[in-house]
């Protein structure tokens, strides 16, 4: 399908026509589309490379699955989560804030070996409610911070809330970024006060390909996540499952 022609389904304009493609939907009733401005194509000159990728499932032979952390970091909750990964020796991808970033840095210093970092706005203001300028200044102000930190180009971007615009793909693209949404997602409300059947709900959902999506900041319900990451982890490899990074995942593909 092209990039246009499904943001068009989504209620944005048809500018970004034939510049791209967007993977299987896993039979969405829709894309997870916002609204914004999508007529920020105006702006053709900044696209890097005319055809960026929407991963949230990449469909692989091998049984290989890949854990994203949102938001952080922040001291609650991003040093726990390193350490149940390290413990169980198993890489993740962890969409960084920027501001997050620059403020808590040394949370991530010397304990990214296996780890991948990506973008994920520098303020978590939601992308698709700005202009082309406006988003890119997130991505960049972001990106220069990851390079700064932690000595690493980013290569993905996730938007917050999972919310495309116009604006956003475009931004995205000028940056060479591809963008990263997930299949399916730690429910912290919903399992609030019973981690084990978190994990057991992803352990008899995940598929090979899945992207996870987990928060390593925010409220105390971000601990289901964290209390549910060891059983998790455990369930999945004892099925014959491989943890690698988003990137690791594509490339598979």
């Amino acid at each position: 399908m092209l990039r246009g022609t499904l943001l068009a389904a989504g209620g944005a304009a048809t500018a970004l026509a034939g510049s791209g493609q967007v993977e299987h939907w896993l039979g969405w009733d829709r894309p997870p589309l916002g609204g914004g401005y999508a007529s920020a194509a105006d702006d053709l000159g900044a696209v890097a490379h005319g055809g960026v990728h929407i991963h949230y499932f990449k469909p692989v032979t091998e049984k290989l699955v890949a854990l994203t952390f949102d938001d952080g970091p922040l001291p609650d909750y991003t040093p726990q989560f390193l350490d149940v990964l390290d413990r169980a020796q198993a890489p993740a991808t962890f969409f960084v804030v920027g501001r997050h970033l620059e403020q808590h840095a040394g949370l991530l210093r010397g304990r990214l070996d296996r780890h991948e970092v990506a973008n994920h706005s520098w303020s978590h203001d939601d992308l698709a409610t700005l202009d082309l300028a406006g988003a890119r200044r997130e991505l960049e102000r972001t990106h220069e911070a990851i390079k700064r930190h932690t000595g690493r180009d980013a290569t993905l971007m996730r938007p917050p809330y999972g919310h495309l615009g116009g604006s956003t793909v475009l931004a995205a693209d000028s940056l060479g970024y591809d963008i990263a949404l997930w299949s399916h997602q730690m429910r912290e409300r919903k399992y609030a006060a019973d981690p084990a059947a978190q994990a057991r709900d992803l352990i008899d959902t995940v598929r090979p390909g899945s992207i996870v999506l987990a928060h390593d900041a925010g409220d105390k319900r971000r601990l289901v996540a964290l209390k549910a990451l060891p059983a998790l982890i455990e369930g999945l490899r004892d099925q014959g499952y491989r943890f690698v990074t988003v990137s690791e995942l594509v490339g598979a593909a």
